[in-house]
C-alpha cells in the first residue's frame, strides 16, 4: 500500500518538476526576401483573404470552410476556418496595423485543442526595392504543453509549415 503511494507521489512530483522546467513561451518565425517594393508587399499581406494564396494550411485542406467578417485588411477583420484534422477549426483577427511595417493578429484555435497565439508579419525594405518579410507567432505554453515542449519544440512542429508558407509567398509575389 505504501509502495503504491510512494510511486504515485513520485510520478506526481516528476510531472510537476517537468512542468516547472519546461519552456513557458514560444516564438516561431521565418523570413524571406521578396523582389517587390515594401508597400506592395505590405498591402498584399494585410489582406486575410490573400493568405489563402500562400498559406500552407490552405493547401492541406483546399475544401475547408471559410468565413470572413469585417473589412479585409483593417483592424477587426476576422477569418474563420473549419477544416480537416490537419487544420482544425479556429479564427484569426487583425488586432493592430502599423502601416507599411507590421500586422498583428490573434490566432484562436478551437479544435483540435483550444489555444490562443499572437501572430505577426513584419516587412522591411532591404535593398534595391526588395522587401524582407518576417512571419511568426508567439504565445505561452500551458500544462501539458510545457512538458511536451521538452521533447518536441513548437519550432520543430510548425517551423516547416512557416518555411513552406514563406516560399509560397515569395513565388506568388514574384510571378
Amino acid at each position: 500500500m505504501f509502495t503504491a503511494l510512494y510511486i504515485i507521489g513520485g510520478l506526481i512530483a516528476l510531472v510537476l518538476l517537468l512542468h516547472l522546467i519546461g519552456p513557458k513561451n514560444y516564438n516561431v518565425f521565418r523570413t524571406v526576401e521578396i523582389s517587390r517594393p515594401k508597400q506592395e508587399v505590405f498591402t498584399y499581406l494585410k489582406s486575410l483573404k490573400n493568405m489563402d494564396d500562400w498559406s500552407p494550411w490552405a493547401k492541406k485542406d483546399p475544401n475547408m470552410k471559410k468565413k470572413f467578417t469585417g473589412t479585409d485588411g483593417e483592424v477587426g477583420a476576422t477569418s474563420y476556418w473549419l477544416g480537416n484534422k490537419e487544420v482544425g477549426e479556429g479564427e484569426q483577427e487583425i488586432k493592430k496595423i502599423i502601416p507599411n511595417e507590421r500586422i498583428e493578429s490573434e490566432l484562436r484555435f478551437l479544435k483540435p485543442f483550444k489555444s490562443t497565439s499572437d501572430c505577426y508579419i513584419d516587412v522591411e525594405e532591404v535593398s534595391n526595392g526588395n522587401t524582407q518579410v518576417k512571419w511568426g507567432f508567439s504565445g505561452t505554453n500551458k500544462f501539458p504543453m510545457t512538458i511536451m515542449s521538452l521533447f518536441k519544440s513548437m519550432d520543430s512542429m510548425v517551423g516547416p509549415d512557416f518555411e513552406e508558407g514563406m516560399a509560397s509567398l515569395k513565388a506568388v509575389m514574384e510571378k
